[in-house]
């Protein structure tokens, strides 16, 4: 079969009929997952981007010291 013949099979293919079971749906237990997952990730980025913050101000800190020293031995060397 060629791949044109076989989309054409799969386009003429009807689609299973829906599961209206209550197995098949979300309901309450479903919602709470998602919606505590949505709680624990607020935390969890509010918590990364402290620490980005921290390691940024510590890197910032460091450059600002690491070209006060630079200028400080290229001014004692002239």
């Amino acid at each position: 079969m060629t791949l044109l013949a076989t989309a054409l099979d799969l386009a003429k293919a009807k689609p299973p009929a829906a599961n209206t079971s209550l197995l098949a749906q979300p309901g309450t237990l479903g919602f709470l997952v998602v919606f505590g997952m949505a709680v624990i990730l607020f935390f969890v980025f509010r918590s990364m981007s402290r620490h980005l913050r921290k390691v940024n101000d510590a890197a910032r800190a460091e450059e600002e010291a690491a070209s006060a020293a630079s200028s400080k031995d290229s001014a004692g060397v002239s």
